[in-house]
């Protein structure tokens, strides 16, 4: 168990303000050091499966067996949904702990509707991805309901993975074919 497991509330909240208020002053000194690149790479297994190495971490990806997989693993819609899911709670806490605002307990539900003709090309107008993405977020704490709201204003603004759903960005797709020997 790590020692940010261990951390109480207060300790927490702690915790974070001294990194952001770091994070903040580098930032602010060098923007560039503020853009990061992210990286995934993977490759296909059985079947649907795909294996996925995210900096140290080994990820597993899969379908259920209507999509010919082992169901092993989330598909990757439901990936897409635990990623927005996750930065809210992290975006909660940071900002929770930047404003000052106590929150004792974050919780997130996620759902997502997917017209799945897009997907098996059934249907030229119909949309490959989401088409609805909802999210429920209950928070628990001390504070005034008007903090909570204001929280909950500032996270939407922030929340690096809700800007990515709700914002067309650009994606660069490059092809390569390695052809085999015959």
């Amino acid at each position: 168990m790590s020692v940010a497991a261990n951390l109480s509330g207060t300790e927490r909240d702690e915790s974070l303000r001294r990194t952001l208020d770091v994070s903040s002053q580098k930032f602010t000194e060098k923007p560039d050091r503020a853009v990061a690149t992210f990286r995934a790479s993977g490759e296909g297994g059985s079947g649907t499966r795909t294996d996925i190495r995210i900096g140290r971490h080994h990820v597993v990806i899969d379908e259920p067996a209507g999509l010919a997989g082992d169901d092993a693993a989330p598909s990757p819609v439901e990936f897409a949904l635990a990623g927005l899911l996750a930065c809210q709670v992290v975006t909660y806490r940071v900002w929770a702990a930047k404003l000052g605002i106590p929150l004792d307990d974050v919780s997130v539900d996620v759902e997502g509707d997917l017209d799945r003709r897009g997907f098996f090309g059934v249907g030229d107008s119909v949309r490959a991805g989401f088409t609805d993405v909802r999210v429920v977020v209950t928070l628990s704490g001390p504070a005034e309901q008007e903090r909570y709201q204001e929280l909950a204003a500032v996270v939407d603004e922030h929340c690096p993975v809700l800007d990515t759903f709700r914002s067309p960005v650009p994606v660069t797709v490059e092809h390569r074919v390695v052809a085999k020997a015959v």
